[in-house]
């Protein structure tokens, strides 16, 4: 038995862990707890500065020494305090893929512990969700309002579609479907997607879940 507690950036995150990730990975002897982040007294939810987020990895890595720790926060939206953003060296024209692996590794180098596993979700969490977009028919009344993101599924992969402040896949989401609400449709949709389309549509995040999986063996 691998127990791994993922620090999740909201409701969104912690629904699909608990829907779609934890019932698959408890028949392998993996046990996933999502933990949503604490952003101040009474309130979770966010990734609003890393100086709140890293006592939170930190604590959690050393208080059960024998499990490991991982995150999903959006690569979309980082605060600018973030390990790797500010550096020189930050690759700022690169892919999606490429600035998340970058940042991950400035993470794991800051966190300095070695039960914790960096992740990122290239560019936020709703691009998991372009991987079969015939997943949103059953929540809108005309498919036609879909096209828009048929478009640009035709020439982007999920993980590369754009993340700009109007182009990121939660925007164009709700451009087409004001009614979308992540916490209720997000892991709704995931889960008629299925893991396997996802994995197969997203390389970074398959390669996150491949981590996780060696740890069983």
């Amino acid at each position: 038995m691998s127990r791994v507690y993922l620090l999740a950036e909201g409701q969104t995150e912690e629904a699909f862990v608990r829907e779609l990730l934890q019932p698959h990975y408890a028949r392998t002897g993996l046990y996933l707890t999502p933990i949503i982040v604490s952003t101040s007294a009474g309130h979770k939810g966010g990734v609003v500065s890393y100086a709140k987020i890293k006592p939170q990895i930190e604590r959690l890595c050393k208080q059960d020494a024998a499990a490991q720790v991982s995150t999903m926060f959006d690569l979309y939206a980082l605060p600018r305090d973030f390990p790797g953003k500010n550096l020189a060296t930050y690759p700022a024209t690169a892919s999606g893929r490429q600035r998340a692996e970058f940042v991950e590794a400035a993470l794991a180098q800051d966190i300095n512990q070695r039960n914790f596993i960096p992740n990122l979700l290239v560019h936020e969490y709703e691009a998991l969700l372009f991987t079969q977009l015939d997943a949103f028919q059953i929540w809108t009344d005309d498919d036609e309002v879909l096209l828009p993101l048929r478009n640009v599924r035709q020439h982007s992969a999920p993980e590369d579609i754009n993340d700009n402040p109007h182009g990121a896949p939660s925007k164009r989401i709700l451009s087409v479907m004001p009614g979308y609400q992540k916490t209720l449709h997000g892991s709704l949709i995931a889960c008629e997607i299925g893991l396997d389309a996802i994995r197969a549509d997203c390389p970074h995040f398959d390669g996150w879940l491949r981590k996780l999986e060696t740890l069983t063996k």
